[in-house]
């Protein structure tokens, strides 16, 4: 693995080029993973909420929570490899079983430079 490099996340772009930059070396896809559950009394109070209508905020704040978690390891998956930029960003996500979902974030692992 090369030196760690710290992430500027405003090189993080579901674009599949930067703006001002040109890639110097492509690392490879990076990944995220992420699996979680619903508790059981996350449902029971989502289903108080599902009563009334509207935003369900405790599945939001899951699903936020989930999401960023998994953007945070395919920054760290990035870093590892020494990339300073991820291009083609995108999240997925997948039931795999009942209350249990998978969250993917992957992209492109970049060296790039200023132009």
């Amino acid at each position: 693995m090369n030196q760690k490099t710290r992430m500027d996340h405003t090189l993080i772009t579901t674009n599949i080029q930067l703006d001002g930059y040109h890639v110097v070396k492509n690392l490879g896809v990076v990944r995220g993973i992420i699996v979680r559950s619903r508790s059981l009394l996350g449902n029971i109070g989502a289903g108080f909420q599902i009563l009334f209508g509207g935003n369900i905020s405790l599945y939001t704040q899951l699903c936020e929570q989930t999401r960023r978690d998994a953007y945070e390891l395919m920054i760290l998956h990035a870093e590892e490899l020494g990339a300073n930029a991820v291009l083609a960003f995108r999240y997925d996500a997948t039931e795999i079983a009942a209350g249990v979902t998978e969250v993917l974030a992957y992209g492109t692992a970049v060296i790039v430079e200023k132009i």
